[in-house]
């Protein structure tokens, strides 16, 4: 965060805050950053450079935004977690560089029962009525389409993609580079490059065409593919599923971080693969 600080007094236009805007004198705000009409900001918001704010939203609580970030009207971020638990503890809410935020998005802070910070990483495209609750890690270079819902302690992992209308349960985990379609129940953990959608939760595949987009090569493929035989289609218990795609990288040389990658996921879950 630079230390170049502007206030309200400095005016509309680029770079800077529209006289209807309403900030508090405690806010740190980069010189660069532009505030639209009737945006109220707290005293415990941080506004990195570039970043854009749109008409009408509220962003308050101890919230940091990095750079260049576009932040469409009537944006909600930082407010108070829906948490009955929550009793005004200082808990925060982290927004990386590069994000794309559309119209009512809704982003909440932590709660001090988890890590007490709600984390959103780079680069990340969320359409618009996304909801993003306490304590949820969203990663870099994810989708999250229109009414996306993330119940608290939920995790996305980086280029994952969120169909619209997708509801997910609380402490669910999204491996990277998954893929869920639009208006799925997703209550259970997805693994990393996988293909799911539906109610109940079905996985449909390996996300193919997502992964030769990010330039994966044919060896890289070749394991994944592997591996979501094994998981999915040769009838193996979960423990033996695993023993066997750990073997892949002596095949397939190239993919052994992917299979590192799914190994570690399927480790850390908790809530169970969808199968």
């Amino acid at each position: 965060m630079t230390a170049s600080i502007q206030t309200a007094e400095q005016g509309a236009g680029p770079g800077g805050i529209h006289p209807t805007a309403i900030v508090s004198p405690g806010a740190q705000i980069d010189a660069s950053v532009s505030v639209g009409p009737y945006a109220v900001i707290g005293p415990g918001v941080r506004i990195g450079a570039g970043t854009t704010v749109g008409a009408h939203c509220v962003i308050e609580g101890l919230t940091t935004i990095g750079r260049d970030n576009r932040i469409f009207q009537f944006a909600s971020l930082g407010a108070a977690p829906q948490d009955k638990k929550y009793a005004g503890e200082p808990t925060r809410l982290e927004i990386g560089d590069r994000n794309t935020i559309r119209e009512f998005c809704t982003f909440n802070t932590g709660t001090v029962q988890d890590r007490g910070v709600t984390t959103v990483g780079d680069d990340n495209w969320i359409m618009a009525y996304v909801h993003i609750a306490h304590d949820c890690v969203v990663g870099n270079q994810t989708i999250l389409a229109n009414n996306a819902t993330l119940a608290g302690h939920v995790r996305v992992g980086d280029q994952a993609i969120i169909g619209g209308l997708t509801g997910i349960h609380q402490f669910t985990q999204v491996g990277a580079h998954a893929m869920a379609g639009f208006a799925s129940h997703i209550s259970q953990d997805v693994p990393p490059f996988m293909m799911v959608d539906g109610n109940p939760l079905a996985v449909r595949g390996l996300n193919l065409e997502g992964l030769r987009r990010r330039g994966f090569s044919a060896d890289r493929l070749a394991a994944l593919k592997q591996a979501h035989r094994l998981l999915y289609r040769q009838g193996l218990t979960l423990e033996a599923a695993r023993a066997a795609i750990a073997e892949l990288p002596a095949a397939h040389p190239e993919a052994v971080a992917d299979v590192a990658l799914l190994l570690d996921f399927i480790a850390s879950s908790t809530r169970g693969l969808a199968r």
